[in-house]
C-alpha cells in the first residue's frame, strides 16, 4: 500500500472485499428470500423487522473491529512486528469477550426491544424467536470480523472472500433443508446463519493460526494488552458509536414503517435487502481508503493518503450511481425474488426509487470518514455523522413526515441526510489534512 501506482493496488483491495461483503449481505438475503417464498408475507416480515435492531446491538462492537484494523495497518506500515503481534492477540481475545456479552444481552432484551420498536403482535414471536437464535452466534460473528479486520489490515482481502464463498453455499443449503425438508421456518433460517458463520469464523482462526508472518495468532498468547486495547478504543469506540446512533435512526424509521402494517414492512424488508448490497459494495471504498491512510501514515508517506482518497471518491461515486440506478430499472424483478405478491412487490419498488438513485452520496460519505479515521481521528467524524445523518434524520421524523405521513417523505429522509453530511465531512478532511494534522506531526517529532 505504501509503494507504486495506486488505482490497481486499490482495486485488487476493494474487489475481494466487495465480494466478502456481498456474500456476508447474502446470508440476510438467503434467510429471506428463503422465508418470504416458502414460509410467508409474516415470516418475511419478522425477518425484516430484526435488521435494524441487530445493527443497534452489534454495531459497538464491530466498530471496535475497525479501531484493530486501523491499529495493525498503522503498526505494519511502520514494521513494528511486536506491536502487531500485541495487536492481533489483544483483538482476537476482545472479540471473543464481546461476543460472549451479546450472547445474553440478545436473548433477554430481544423481545422487550421489539416490542418497543412497535412490532405487530403477528409477527412478534417469530422475530423474538430468530433474534436469539442469532445472537447465539454472535462469539463466531464477532471472531469473523475482527479476524478479518486483521487480514484486511496487512492487505489480504481475498482469504476471507474464499471462506465466505464456502459458508454462503452451506448457509443457502441449510435454510433450503431447515424450511423445506424439516418444515422450520424462521427459526431454522436463524440457525443456518449461525452454523455457517462457525464455518467462516474456523478458517479465519485456522488462517492466522497457520500464518508465518508478524500477524500469526497464538491461543496461548491471547490476552488484552492494555496499551493496545486503549489504541483500538480511541478509534474504535467512536466508530462503533457512530455506527449505533446510525441504526438508532434507522430503528426509527422502522418503527415508522412498521405503522404501515406487516405488507409494507415486508416490501420494505425486501428493498432494504437489496440497498444492502449496493451499500456493501460501496463500503469497501471505504475500507480502502482506511486501511491505505493507516499504512501511509505509519510509512511517513503523507502525500500519498490524498492520491489513494481521491481515486476511492471517483470509484464509489460510479459503483453507486450504476448499481443504485440498474436497481431501480429491475426493481420489480429483483423484489419478486423475495416474494411473488403483488403488494409487496409494489412498496418494495416505491422504496428503491427514492433511495437509490442518489446512494452514491452515502458511499462518499463513508469514503470520506474512512481517510479521516485513517489519520487517527475518529471522534470528529462520529459528532458530525451523529448531528447530520442521525440527527437529521430524527428531526425530519419527528417534523416533516409528522406533518406529511407518507412512505415517500419517510425514504426521502435518506438521501438529504447523507448529502448535509457528506459536505461537512469534506471540509473536516480539508480541515484536518491542513491545520491539525501538520501540527500534530510536529509535536510528536
Amino acid at each position: 500500500m505504501c509503494n507504486g501506482p495506486l488505482l490497481g493496488k486499490i482495486l485488487r483491495f476493494a474487489l475481494p472485499l466487495m465480494l466478502s461483503g456481498v456474500l456476508q449481505l447474502l446470508f440476510n438475503a438467503a434467510d429471506i428470500v428463503v422465508v418470504g417464498q416458502y414460509a410467508g408475507q409474516q415470516a418475511l416480515a419478522a425477518v425484516g423487522s430484526t435488521s435494524s435492531l441487530i445493527n443497534l446491538l452489534i454495531n459497538v462492537f464491530i466498530g471496535l473491529s475497525v479501531g484493530a484494523c486501523v491499529q495493525v495497518a498503522r503498526f505494519f506500515g511502520a514494521k513494528s512486528d511486536r506491536d502487531i503481534s500485541e495487536t492481533v492477540h489483544t483483538a482476537i481475545a476482545l472479540s471473543l469477550v464481546c461476543g460472549v456479552f451479546l450472547v445474553f444481552f440478545g436473548f433477554f432484551l430481544s423481545k422487550p426491544l421489539l416490542s418497543l420498536m412497535g412490532t405487530p403482535d403477528d409477527v412478534l414471536d417469530m422475530a423474538t424467536l430468530y433474534m436469539r437464535i442469532y445472537f447465539a452466534g454472535m462469539p463466531v460473528i464477532m471472531l469473523y470480523n475482527f479476524g478479518s479486520a486483521v487480514l484486511r489490515a496487512v492487505g489480504d482481502t481475498k482469504r476471507p472472500l474464499y471462506f465466505l464463498v464456502m459458508a454462503g453455499v452451506v448457509n443457502v443449503l441449510l435454510n433450503l433443508f431447515f424450511v423445506i425438508v424439516c418444515g422450520m421456518d424462521v427459526d431454522g433460517v436463524a440457525l443456518a446463519t449461525v452454523l455457517a458463520q462457525c464455518i467462516s469464523a474456523g478458517l479465519i482462526v485456522y488462517t492466522l493460526m497457520r500464518t508465518e508472518g508478524s500477524y500469526q495468532l497464538y491461543l496461548k498468547k491471547l490476552k488484552i494488552h492494555k496499551t493496545k486495547f486503549l489504541g483500538i478504543l480511541r478509534t474504535g469506540l467512536p466508530a462503533g458509536v457512530q455506527g449505533a446512533l446510525f441504526s438508532i435512526s434507522n430503528v426509527l424509521i422502522q418503527s415508522s414503517i412498521n405503522s404501515f402494517g406487516s405488507v409494507v414492512m415486508a416490501g420494505s424488508t425486501a428493498a432494504a435487502n437489496i440497498e444492502g448490497f449496493i451499500y456493501t459494495a460501496m463500503n469497501s471504498f471505504h475500507h480502502a481508503a482506511l486501511s491505505f491512510t493507516s499504512q501511509n501514515m505509519g510509512a511517513k508517506k503523507y502525500d500519498r493518503m490524498g492520491r489513494a482518497l481521491g481515486i476511492c471518491l471517483v470509484s464509489v461515486a460510479i459503483l453507486g450511481l450504476v448499481a443504485g440506478n440498474s436497481a431501480v430499472l429491475a426493481g420489480n424483478f429483483l423484489i419478486g425474488i423475495y416474494s411473488p405478491e403483488a403488494d409487496v412487490i409494489s412498496y418494495g419498488v416505491l422504496r428503491l426509487r427514492h433511495v437509490v438513485p442518489l446512494y452514491c452520496i452515502c458511499g462518499m460519505m463513508d469514503t470520506m470518514v474512512g481517510a479521516i479515521r485513517g489519520m487517527g481521528f475518529s471522534v470528529m467524524p462520529m459528532i458530525v455523522s451523529t448531528i447530520g445523518a442521525c440527527g437529521l434524520r430524527i428531526l425530519w421524523i419527528y417534523t416533516i413526515f409528522a406533518a406529511y405521513p407518507t412512505l415517500e417523505v419517510l425514504f426521502l429522509s435518506y438521501p438529504v441526510s447523507w448529502t448535509a453530511t457528506t459536505l461537512v465531512h469534506i471540509a473536516c478532511y480539508l480541515y484536518v489534512r491542513k491545520k491539525v494534522l501538520p501540527a500534530r506531526l510536529a509535536a510528536e517529532e
